[in-house]
């Protein structure tokens, strides 16, 4: 499963107050859900008797037949194996606790009461109930056997740890959660009956996202629906799972019949990040010192019927739909221009230097450099955009680069690097023919050292315009085109530029730029360094060099993002790329991935400033610090293996 753990929210039809009908709909769910393989399930608060029986809680009938509804529904799904959650209103030390019951292959694990209490508007709780934190014993008999108690219960086994509030207990300040969580659950499940009002939805779902967010955990919600009582109320049988501050999956709202809700959260990476976060554990010291955790085994169901179904995104940078796309864009272009605006600035610098060779990175920094411009009102002419022509450079990116610059009003300056690296090739005995690393490398650094002289000689800057993508491989000129004095593309993957660049076609160009841009957004990638075809066709497709981008981009951020290992890598990568990549494919570039990413991180060492855009930066001086000179060994053996 690769830390991938199926649960499911799973809301019944119920009868107030008919215990017997209650479990057989439980019982149903609960074999239902075992048949997909779900290994964490959770019912909705006192699912065994229903939310609104209101007075009848104090009824010794109703009582006694739940305690006895609820054994019998253990002793009944005793050959499952899923670890089930299900609601109970329980009688102990003269006082009738809301809980929920953990149960397994036949066994009670633990009870876990209610912490807090609404007596508000609608809910009238502290007329029947008591709050866990007035329990003087942490121990309770259910059905003539004593169980652990306590709402600071952690159901464990190998593979994850989890924790379960209810309903209320999630709008607290400091949730259960919130201690369950820094003292290890990974995984979070409520028992809710939370009615249903105008805008409330909306709000409950921020509020999980939220504290899965805080939590950074997996977290599991599941409430009543049809059949509680309307008398003044309606649930909408809601069901909810999240993971870290994202919504996996929701449920359809007011069903007239059952719900089951299934979503693998995956604990892998849920523990990466706390294990990197430097705010998680210091608060276990402080919230919880004097609250002990209560550890309760229990066996992860793991058998044929459990196989990841979640949907893996195979472009984890670029988002699905047009809209969040669009304003991610948008977010991007302002990040970038203002932190080339606060360089200029700071300099006092008022001319800006970029090379422009008609491809899609340098196409966006010339665009971007341009917003900064109009940002700092100055004058786009102070922007010397030079292109370059050298062995390789075809037609059709020249005219690209040159009509961009001249649309976009800046400052053309065409120099060609032929002859100067003719010479220079000769100089140091280069045959000038054998198309090798040397004779690509000299074509990089002799236009870094012409943007470099431009801009001593004009008091300017030159702006960078490698991307994340290219960094992360090495697939960049060291003391060429990986020197820059501010990239402004250091944060953006390969995958997300052309989106970048049709957005500011849409929404930032006049017909004369949104066409060029256009035409530069469909161009293939290459760095033009080797002579190009008879038909003055691009011949140097860097992904047919190196591999495509959308895979090296997607192992990027599972490998930077996560810590995840090669073999995870792969098993998503089969995922998201089904159908499109043959698995010997992926190995292939998986591995050319990992020998370029540990080979090349000299040149990460030392890169230019430049913003920070998404969750993942390779820059030296903050988020990734790593030996140049790291073994790589490990991870190629699991690459093989």
């Amino acid at each position: 499963m690769y830390g991938y753990i199926k649960t499911a929210a799973a809301i019944p039809l119920l009868r107030v107050a008919d215990c017997d009908y209650n479990i057989q709909q439980m019982e149903q769910l609960l074999r239902k859900a075992a048949t997909q393989g779900v290994q964490i399930v959770v019912f909705p608060e006192l699912s065994v008797t229903g939310y609104t029986c209101m007075d009848l809680f104090a009824q010794q009938c109703l009582l006694d037949n739940a305690v006895r509804a609820l054994q019998t529904l253990v002793h009944r799904t005793k050959d499952i194996e899923t670890l089930c959650f299900a609601g109970l209103p329980l009688f102990t030390e003269n006082k009738l606790l809301n809980t929920a019951v953990a149960f397994q292959k036949g066994v009670v694990l633990g009870i876990v009461p209610k912490t807090y209490l609404p007596n508000y508007k609608e809910f009238q709780e502290m007329r029947w109930f008591s709050s866990g934190n007035e329990l003087q014993t942490d121990r309770a008999v259910l059905g003539g056997k004593t169980y652990p108690l306590g709402n600071n219960l952690l159901f464990a086994s190998r593979q994850v740890s989890v924790g379960a509030e209810l309903c209320e207990d999630l709008w607290s300040p400091i949730p259960p959660s919130s201690l369950l969580a820094v003292q290890g659950a990974d995984i979070i499940v409520n028992l809710s009956a939370s009615n249903e009002l105008i805008g409330k939805n909306d709000y409950l779902k921020s509020l999980i996202k939220q504290q899965s967010a805080r939590c950074m955990a997996g977290y599991v919600y599941a409430s009543s629906g049809y059949g509680e009582s309307t008398t003044d109320l309606v649930f909408a049988g809601k069901g909810f799972i999240a993971e870290n501050g994202v919504l996996l999956g929701e449920s359809e709202r007011f069903p007239m019949h059952e719900k089951l809700l299934i979503h693998d959260i995956d604990i892998d990476y849920l523990r990466h990040d706390r294990m990197v976060s430097s705010s998680f554990t210091p608060v276990a010291a402080t919230l919880a010192r004097d609250r002990r955790p209560v550890h309760i085994p229990f066996d992860l169901s793991e058998n044929k019927t459990t196989a990841v179904t979640r949907i893996i995104d195979p472009h984890p940078f670029v988002p699905a739909s047009d809209t969040s796309r669009s304003e991610r864009c948008e977010e991007i272009f302002h990040i970038q221009t203002n932190g080339l605006a606060r360089r200029l600035a700071h300099t006092q610098v008022h001319t800006a230097v970029v090379g422009v060779s008609g491809g899609l990175d340098s196409t966006l920094a010339l665009t971007v450099t341009a917003m900064a411009f109009d940002a700092l009102g100055l004058p786009r002419n102070r922007i010397i955009g030079v292109t370059m022509p050298g062995f390789g450079t075809t037609g059709r990116t020249c005219q690209n680069a040159v009509g961009l610059i001249r649309a976009l009003g800046a400052t053309l300056r065409e120099i060609s690097i032929v002859e100067a690296c003719r010479l220079h090739l000769h100089d140091i005995g280069h045959d000038g023919q054998t198309h090798d690393i040397t004779y690509e490398n000299a074509q990089a650094r002799e236009r870094t050292q012409i943007l470099m002289d431009i801009a001593n000689k004009e008091n300017g800057l030159v702006v960078g315009t490698g991307d994340l993508s290219e960094l992360a491989l090495g697939w960049a000129t060291y003391n060429g085109d990986h020197i820059s004095m501010y990239n402004v593309n250091v944060g953006i993957p390969k995958t997300l530029v052309r989106f970048l660049l049709e957005w500011a076609a849409q929404h930032k160009a006049d017909d004369a730029v949104r066409a060029i841009l256009t035409d530069i957004a469909d161009t293939p990638i290459s760095p033009e360094l080797i002579p190009a075809h008879d038909n003055d066709t691009i011949s140097q497709k860097t992904e047919e060099l190196i591999g495509p981008y959308e895979l090296h981009d997607f192992f990027l951020y599972h490998l930077v993002r996560f810590g995840a290992a090669p073999a995870k890598i792969l098993f998503l990568a089969l995922r998201a790329f089904q159908g499109k990549y043959e698995e010997a494919t992926i190995r292939k570039w998986l591995q050319v991935f990992i020998r370029r990413f540990f080979s090349q991180q000299f040149k990460r060492s030392c890169l230019p400033d430049g913003p920070k855009v998404g969750s993942i930066s390779l820059s030296p001086r903050s988020d990734w610090r790593m030996p140049s000179d790291a073994t790589v060994t490990l991870w190629l053996n699991e690459c093989e293996a």
